[in-house]
């Protein structure tokens, strides 16, 4: 009996030592393995340089890689895609995201609601996209709608994600045209997706939302545009975030992060149009949709956290406020430079000039075929699309644009998408979806039909006409 029992207490102890071998061997298996969770919106245009390209791309898979060659570690990169930036967030507060991309209104709740608790407390640490005036946020219509303005929408039903830029939009327009957010319209708090059913089922008479969404559904022919951002004149952007605590355990991943970003962000401005199929393949868009917004003077995609958004941010704080539970939150402590100006330094960049740079770095120019003239000026530049081909044609002005349509189709071509800059405000639009008016012989075009008539009411003689009769009638 004693034999018995010594030998059953020789194999528990074997069994226990094994197990704790084998544990042992596991977290020493999984101390190599570094795994990254990446919070992205394929379908957000403004973020595809943290999300969708990046994730096509593969860049930073290759940048993670080069580093776990020298340290001997693995590098697991995880993407989760979501609709809008709120779950990202509440997977960060979960601490089960360590990088995110987001809409400005969004990051400023990322960093109300993670800095709570130490091991989710966010920072910003890169911007993805931005536009100086607040264009491609939208409010749209149903194509049949009488809305003229904004002000045509009181007493009506308008989906809206709040907490969203889509929504912020909403509430500066509203704001400006004298109507009260709260009770001058019924909001509904609807994801995107959503949103875009109810509009075209008549539940809501107007979609205020983030790029693509306008853009798709007007080119879907399921929408008209009546409001548009840059209208507001207000600087709108969307960023990057990454938990402080997983930065700090694993700076390499931060650094590699923004290095990738760079990559992508450097492929984008050097290969709009392939980019464009890159993320249309990744996220179900339309390529006609993508190209609106990263194509050559849409989005300035630049990473480099300007004074201007960071201030637009600060401004941005008292809307958030507003509409519910936001605790207070030190943007200055909020934005952190530090790791994009050491991502700068390791490509040998200089930071500060394109901090301080305005322009987009990526514009039309080369010369118009049609005009016979170089395309100078991105605020009338144009450009058109041509099925089966690889490359796109400029335009050095509207005119010339719709020449350029005129031929094209006289010769057979389809055209997938001809683009125009808004003749008030600059934004990147299609050119079959804008208002054109004609004054004398010059035709310019219009995203809304407001716009439209504030230039021929300050322009006697000019006139609104149709798309048509503008292709007809442009020399």
């Amino acid at each position: 009996m004693k034999r018995t029992l010594v030998a059953m207490a020789a194999v528990a102890t074997t069994l226990t030592a094994s197990s704790c071998s084998l544990d042992a061997t596991s977290k020493s298996a999984d101390s190599d393995t570094v795994t990254v969770v990446v919070g992205y919106q394929s379908k957000t245009i403004n973020t595809v340089t943290a999300g969708t390209l990046l994730k096509a791309k593969g860049f930073l898979e290759k940048r993670l890689d080069d580093i776990g060659r020298s340290s001997g570690k693995h590098y697991d990169v995880q993407w989760q895609d979501y609709d809008t930036g709120a779950p990202i967030t509440a997977q960060m507060v979960a601490e089960k995201i360590d990088i995110g991309s987001m809409g400005d209104y969004p990051l400023l709740i990322n960093g109300s609601k993670t800095q709570a608790n130490e091991r989710a407390k966010t920072e910003l640490v890169s911007v993805t996209g931005y536009s100086p005036t607040g264009a491609l946020n939208m409010i749209v219509v149903p194509p049949a709608s009488t809305a003229r303005t904004v002000d045509d929408l009181k007493g009506q039903k308008v989906s809206a994600s709040v907490g969203s830029a889509g929504h912020g939009t909403l509430v500066r327009a509203l704001d400006t045209a004298g109507v009260d957010p709260k009770s001058g319209v019924e909001v509904l708090n609807q994801q995107p997706q959503v949103g875009a059913s109810a509009l075209e089922s008549g539940q809501v008479q107007a979609l205020s939302q983030f790029v693509a969404w306008p853009g798709l559904l007007v080119f879907q022919n399921k929408a008209k545009l009546l409001y548009d951002g840059a209208e507001g004149n207000y600087p709108t952007f969307h960023g990057v975030v990454v938990r402080r605590a997983y930065a700090d355990q694993h700076p390499e991943v931060l650094d590699a992060f923004l290095q990738a970003q760079l990559d992508a962000t450097d492929f984008l401005n050097q290969n709009p149009l392939e980019a464009a199929k890159l993320v249309a393949d990744g996220s179900g868009l339309p390529p006609e949709v993508v190209y609106l917004y990263n194509g050559p003077g849409g989005t300035s995609f630049d990473t480099t956290l300007k004074p201007s958004l960071v201030q637009a941010l600060k401004g941005d704080v008292p809307y958030l406020k507003s509409i519910g539970d936001f605790a207070d939150l030190n943007v200055d402590g909020f934005v952190s430079d530090g790791a994009i100006r050491k991502a700068f330094r390791a490509r040998g960049q200089d930071y500060d000039a394109a901090l301080n740079s305005a322009t987009n770095p990526s514009l039309l120019k080369g010369r118009d075929p049609v005009c016979n003239v170089a395309v100078s000026d991105p605020k009338l530049a144009g450009e058109l699309w041509v099925d089966g081909t690889d490359a796109t044609q400029p335009a050095a002005n509207p005119g010339c644009l719709l020449r350029a349509v005129r031929e094209a189709t006289a010769r057979g071509a389809t055209v997938r998408a001809a683009y125009v800059s808004d003749a008030e405000f600059g934004t990147r639009w299609f050119a079959d979806k804008s208002v054109w008016v004609r004054d004398g012989s010059d035709f310019l075009p219009f995203g809304t039909v407001a716009g439209a008539e504030r230039y021929t009411g300050a322009h006697p003689g000019a006139a609104v006409v149709d798309y048509q009769q503008a292709l007809a009638g442009a020399v």
